[in-house]
């Protein structure tokens, strides 16, 4: 059978459609690019905020479109079939199924059964089918999440947080070293609570030495630290493995203790800072990365002038920013004084050129240093090959490193190169021979 895979939202939901398609694959289907080729369509949804769910229902109905010309089954899952299934259902009968979260662990059933196609072996138990580049994989390392930050609904999605355990981990992530993976990034909703559910102490240090002995392994990045679990502990153990990148995505959300507290979001802007500190001296070149939500209710000048001082005495290599949507069954939602869009449009752009001006400083003294740079395309005409270096995540969140000229180069190997100029987030660099 014929399968179309639309998949959106987070690299947590990318692991999740890689499984599903792995599960679909090793039965004996084909995935085809183009939908109306399709004998099933697959679209795995995201329902974390408005914006995705609008993403999410848009491509479902004209899924639904394709659907009526073909005849293809249409199947849907991800967060935003968890999050309104019962609704979705009434609202959208062109759908032949909707399968939860909860359902994932029966999926192959549901498949087989219900929709008729055939499925050989268990989701989850299946190599994924890795819809990145060969030499990277993400390693979902928990699903769910127990903190109860007042304005994210991720918790009624996923629920609790759960640790997958470590043998299985290590397993997926030799699967992913034999199939060429050289860069593995961990992933989850919280990375530095793993472990403490299963085997009641953080156990993060350990799964990623074990991961680190793993042959063809090269760099392992960790994503989504909670703050206040960022130890004096964990940043020595974390040093003391030589794969690990000293890249540290922190999503903090607010520089000011009253509006951490009302966002419930555990650590204070001292701690925040002590560890900040702490980590720059462990990792003297640590690339630090966060998140910021302007316009959460209850948020006044003098909140947000202390985020900006914040940001600024911090200088954070990168920074993303959100304007605060209203998301239902959440507790922010009935807060009251929450700022007027255009609030939060001005504060929003305040911060993000507060930013830009300390993203420019802070690449500008990158010039001239020679880093090593994993290289993920490459244009014979132009001689110019593009990469990432320990500073950029996948998925252009951080910018890439262009490398000219360069007469040859094998996609998926590491090159040294000395970076001769800034260009926005980029970095322009030459070989070193």
């Amino acid at each position: 059978m014929k399968v179309g895979f639309i998949s959106l939202g987070c690299s947590k939901n990318r692991v999740d459609s890689e499984q599903v398609m792995g599960l679909l694959v090793s039965s004996g289907h084909q995935m085809v690019k183009e939908e109306k080729e399709a004998e099933v369509i697959f679209v795995n949804t995201c329902g974390f905020i408005t914006p995705a769910k609008e993403e999410a229902i848009s491509t479902i109905l004209e899924m639904s479109e394709v659907k009526k010309q073909t005849g293809a089954k249409l199947v849907v899952i991800g967060c935003l079939s968890e999050r309104y299934h019962d609704d979705l259902i009434q609202l959208l009968p062109e759908v032949d199924r909707f399968i939860t979260l909860e359902e994932y662990p029966k999926m192959h059933t549901i498949l087989q059964e219900e929709l008729g196609i055939r499925i050989v072996g268990t989701y989850g138990k299946k190599p994924r089918l890795l819809s990145t580049q060969p030499w990277l994989g993400y390693l979902k390392i928990a699903e769910g999440c127990s903190n109860r930050c007042t304005y994210c609904a991720i918790p009624l999605i996923r629920k609790d947080f759960r640790s997958y355990p470590m043998e299985d981990l290590i397993e997926q992530a030799k699967q992913l070293a034999d199939g060429g993976v050289k860069e593995i990034v961990l992933i989850a909703q919280d990375t530095t609570r793993y472990g403490i559910d299963l085997y009641h102490e953080y156990k993060l240090p350990h799964l990623v030495k074990k991961i680190s002995q793993l042959e063809g392994i090269h760099w392992i990045r960790i994503l989504y630290m909670y703050p206040d679990e960022v130890s004096k502990q964990l940043i020595d153990e974390l040093a003391s493995i030589d794969k690990v990148l000293a890249y540290f995505d922190l999503p903090l959300q607010h520089g000011d203790d009253a509006m951490l507290e009302a966002m419930n979001r555990r650590g204070t802007v001292s701690y925040i800072e002590e560890m900040i500190a702490y980590i720059r001296n462990v990792f003297p070149h640590a690339v630090l990365r966060t998140t910021m939500i302007v316009g959460f209710p209850g948020e006044k000048k003098t909140h947000f002038d202390r985020m900006i001082k914040f940001v600024k005495r911090n200088k954070f290599d990168r920074l993303g920013a959100f304007t605060y949507s209203k998301e239902e069954d959440t507790p922010a939602f009935d807060y009251a004084n929450e700022p007027r869009e255009s609030t939060k449009q001005r504060r929003y752009k305040e911060l993000m050129d507060v930013q830009a001006h300390i993203s420019e400083e802070k690449s500008s003294v990158l010039v001239g240093q020679q880093f090593e740079v994993l290289v993920e395309a490459y244009d014979s005409i132009t001689q110019t090959a593009k990469g990432r270096t320990v500073h950029s995540a996948p998925d252009n969140i951080d910018g890439y490193t262009y490398i000219h000229p360069v007469k040859d180069v094998t996609l998926g190997s590491f090159v040294m190169a000395k970076v001769t100029r800034v260009r926005g987030h980029d970095l322009i660099a030459q070989l070193v021979d």
